[in-house]
């Protein structure tokens, strides 16, 4: 029975079903592929809210039931030494805690906050800050990442205006506004969809396009990073929700705050 579950078959009679219930069209099936209708598009967002709701209850329950635990959710990858620091010292300070940690892609920079799957958030400004409580833990000057064998790689510096007529790496539609704004150097541009950071550095490595990033990490040798002079620093910050009681998240965000002005 369980190898029957998840055969093609049972699958797309599972979906005729559930069209059949629900009285509309969720697919449209071609013989290049399959793409969501309009309802079908909605029911996905649904069930993404669905889901999220399940994780809020769960953390509901556990603290209900006395459990003491932390989400923390952290964007892009871990390799901040802040983000190593603030673990290390949390740990010193509140080993009794189980500490969980959710890493989310580029687009929500919130970390899943806003959604209610984290506790609070390691992650980088701007974005929609409404019912958001952030602080500033550092500032990182930003570099136009290109291939090493780009003509541009050989600047000193670069300003935005010499970027203009360049494919940029990009966001998905629906990402924070101000998020892409900033990370797009003010305009819209053109060039391949990215999600995560290696998506972003492997675009410019195949596609030859170029984007926008943090100075001071470290590159392939194929890469290099050349300073931008024309754009505020990308800011480090910790986020949780504005009016928060919840005392392991006032601890944490005080933990951070002095591991990263270590």
């Amino acid at each position: 029975m369980s190898n029957q579950l998840i055969t093609p078959h049972f699958l797309s009679r599972a979906v005729r079903q559930l069209e059949a219930d629900l009285g509309a069209l969720l697919l449209v099936r071609s013989p290049s592929g399959v793409a969501l209708t309009a309802a079908g598009a909605v029911l996905l967002e649904e069930a993404r809210s669905l889901l999220a709701g399940a994780e809020r209850a769960r953390s509901r329950v556990a603290a209900a039931a006395g459990r003491t635990g932390l989400t923390v959710g952290i964007l892009g990858d871990g390799t901040d030494p802040g983000v190593s620091r603030s673990a290390a010292a949390f740990r010193r300070s509140r080993p009794d805690v189980d500490v969980r940690v959710r890493e989310t892609d580029l687009t929500d920079p919130t970390c899943g906050l806003r959604a209610g799957l984290v506790d609070v958030a390691l992650t980088r400004a701007p974005f929609d800050g409404t019912g958001l409580a952030v602080r500033t833990l550092r500032a990182d000057p930003v570099g136009v990442v290109v291939r090493a064998d780009d003509p541009l790689a050989r600047r000193e510096r670069l300003r935005l205006a010499e970027l203009a007529d360049r494919r940029w790496f990009r966001f998905p539609p629906g990402t924070d506004p101000r998020w892409q704004a900033y990370w797009h150097g003010g305009v819209p541009r053109e060039g391949p969809v990215v999600r995560g950071v290696q998506e972003c550095l492997q675009a410019v490595v195949w596609s030859g396009t170029i984007g926008l990033m943090p100075l001071g990490h470290e590159l392939p040798a194929e890469l290099a990073v050349v300073p931008l002079v024309d754009l505020a620093p990308s800011r480090v910050v910790v986020a949780w929700n504005e009016g928060s009681g919840d005392p392991l998240v006032r601890a944490f965000v005080e933990t951070a705050t002095a591991a990263y002005r270590a």
